[in-house]
């Protein structure tokens, strides 16, 4: 059985305020986008994870996609069995787009079907927050409006379709917890809860994203992708989550040169 876990973006990004368990309370709006990696499963004597991609860092054991089996295999034991799993990473990792998280939240899934778990969203969600703050934005993976750690959602009826969307990761690594130790927690400078009743010409001027100052005085090379993007028409231009991927959007049909940049994105 084959999915095709997708990204999301990030449409401002408030860090708040700073909880007592050690995460912080965010305000953001998450908005999916079809770069996709891609997950399989097939029947197996034992369950190994096997990653394809030019970009695999990191050990396989602590991936989302092995943490969401051993989750269902510990809730459901025997109505889990043992699978190959083969993760082809499209989406570029350390970047804000939120793959690794959509691959987990995405194996929940994957499983529920081929296992005939009949688990609800609100379940799946449930179990997919054990996995990450993100992760359960990608069980219901449309726009949603998104506080607390970013668990806490709240369907907006923002459409970007009739936009082209270009998204832009250098090869840089932004670790988010040495990020989040740059910012000083404020309120929310903008309402995101009404995003879709601005219009995205307005954007520049009303929303923001809080992790930008930090990441663009440490890389200066991510912040000259804005500017680029800006330079070359973007309405809006903005780093994703906690970087490195920075992503505009233009008029349908538009976009900037991206040859000196690898690993782009283009709807």
């Amino acid at each position: 059985m084959l999915c095709f876990p997708n990204c999301k973006i990030n449409l401002g990004l408030y860090v708040t305020e700073r909880r007592d368990d050690g995460y912080h309370n965010i305000e953001t709006v998450f908005y999916p986008l079809p770069w996709e990696d891609v997950l399989e499963i097939v029947p197996s004597d034992k369950t190994e994870l096997h990653l394809h991609g030019k970009s695999i860092t990191g050990d396989s054991k602590s991936n989302l996609v092995l943490k969401a089996f051993a989750l269902l295999k510990e809730q459901f034991g025997d109505a889990i069995p043992n699978l190959d799993i083969h993760l082809l990473k499209n989406i570029p990792m350390g970047a804000g787009l939120g793959g690794g998280s959509s691959d987990g939240a995405f194996m929940l899934k994957l499983l529920n079907d081929y296992c005939n778990l009949d688990l609800d969203d609100k379940t799946l969600a449930a179990l997919a927050l054990r996995l990450g703050s993100d992760c359960p934005f990608f069980i219901h993976n449309t726009p949603q409006f998104a506080e607390g750690r970013g668990e806490q959602m709240t369907p907006i009826p923002l459409d970007l379709s009739g936009y082209s969307i270009q998204v832009i990761c250098p090869r840089i690594h932004v670790a988010t917890a040495t990020a989040f130790k740059s910012i000083n927690p404020r309120p929310a400078q903008f309402d995101l809860r009404k995003l879709d009743a601005v219009p995205v010409t307005q954007w520049k001027q009303h929303i923001h994203n809080d992790f930008e100052k930090p990441v663009f005085r440490d890389y200066p090379q991510i912040a000259s992708i804005k500017d680029y993007l800006y330079a070359e028409g973007a309405l809006f231009a903005s780093m994703s989550g906690s970087g490195s991927s920075v992503f505009g959007i233009f008029e349908k049909g538009k976009k900037a040169e991206t040859k000196s940049y690898p690993e782009t994105f283009y709807i």
